[in-house]
């Protein structure tokens, strides 16, 4: 069913006005867009971002929605080292007025309120989950099942931190510099939900897949973990 949900949610095609940017850290940057009315989208999910301003190589991106649907904008936050692509070369030349194109929103990358959760992300995976904590912060969870968000990230920047640590929600936040303390903790959380949980991991795809395998060889059956894997970091 969400194969042909994203068939249909691929046509349906907007403009987004960007409002600013801003640097989360060094080389991360948060874009910041103008929501119409009638644009919703379910926290975590992303969308194909195209550049209309100049012609660039390969204009259609995915990205993650970085903002929760309460929210009254749509925020893209992207990992733009010192040699980036013509893509994120046209992202930074963005001016206040000037638009880009917007199809979806896309995925099945979302929380199933029925079951605990734990949340991992991998640096720059950590947008998805933004989106899904503010959205909670709004909604409450209402049914109380236990949420967990380990936050890898072996050189601790930790995008967001200040926020996720203000949070109002019930969520559990541990952060990690090391994929063995990581390890270590998802090996209690598995344990102690085998298969009764759900496992999201988003982050660059080596580590995504990495973390899969894991699971999987800690007995985690794959239709209880979702994947959003970032390419090109």
């Amino acid at each position: 069913m969400s194969f042909f949900q994203d068939m249909i949610a691929v046509f349906k095609k907007r403009e987004l006005v960007f409002i600013e940017s801003y640097k989360e850290s060094e080389d991360v940057y948060t874009f910041v867009f103008e929501k119409e009315k009638d644009l919703t989208w379910k926290a975590g999910q992303h969308g194909l971002f195209s550049i209309t301003h100049k012609k660039v190589k390969n204009p259609t991106k995915p990205f993650t929605i970085s903002s929760a649907p309460s929210e009254n904008v749509v925020k893209l936050t992207i990992k733009i080292n010192d040699n980036p692509s013509d893509f994120k070369k046209a992202m930074l030349e963005l001016k206040q007025g000037m638009t880009i194109g917007m199809s979806g929103p896309l995925g099945s990358f979302k929380l199933n309120d029925d079951h605990p959760t734990v949340l991992i992300a991998g640096g720059i995976g950590i947008t998805p989950f933004r989106s899904i904590i503010k959205q909670i912060e709004v909604e409450g969870n209402g049914n109380k099942k236990p949420i967990h968000l380990l936050y890898m990230d072996s050189e601790k920047s930790y995008l967001f931190k200040d926020e996720l640590d203000a949070n109002n929600t019930s969520i559990s936040i541990t952060y990690f510099d090391s994929r063995d303390k990581l390890h270590q903790e998802i090996d209690a959380l598995s344990n102690l939900y085998q298969n009764n949980g759900q496992y999201l991991i988003a982050g660059p795809k080596s580590m995504v897949d990495s973390i899969t395998s894991y699971l999987q060889k800690n007995s985690i059956s794959k239709k209880n973990i979702k994947k959003d894997a970032f390419y090109g970091y």
